[in-house]
């Protein structure tokens, strides 16, 4: 069994994405390309944000710091801590209202 602590986790992306050029950080929590499931912690910087992408998917996004806002075309997801948004299954972008830390959970589509 592994246990991390997401709230240390957290800390440390958060100061990493504040120092990061492209305002971002990134840690793969569980799984990876060999799983279906996958979740990966993301901090992003103030005004930074994860460019329009397909989604690879079913996922959903789970605030844990900060506020961020969930764009798919002309519709808009406003997170806070705590919140807990489904990705819809279309191309979308992630925007840091503030700093901010999502952990993302991915269950990759079989095929």
């Amino acid at each position: 069994m592994q246990k991390e602590s997401l709230t240390a986790l957290v800390r440390h992306h958060l100061a990493a994405a504040a120092t990061a050029s492209s305002g971002r950080s990134a840690h793969t929590v569980h799984g990876g390309h060999e799983h279906v499931l996958r979740q990966t912690l993301i901090a992003l910087r103030t005004g930074s944000s994860l460019d329009e992408h397909e989604n690879p998917g079913e996922a959903t996004l789970q605030v844990l710091h900060g506020r961020v806002t969930l764009v798919a075309g002309e519709h808009r997801w406003n997170g806070s801590p705590g919140d807990l948004i489904t990705i819809p299954d279309s191309r979308h972008s992630l925007e840091a209202v503030e700093d901010s830390a999502v952990l993302l959970t991915v269950a990759k589509a079989l095929g």
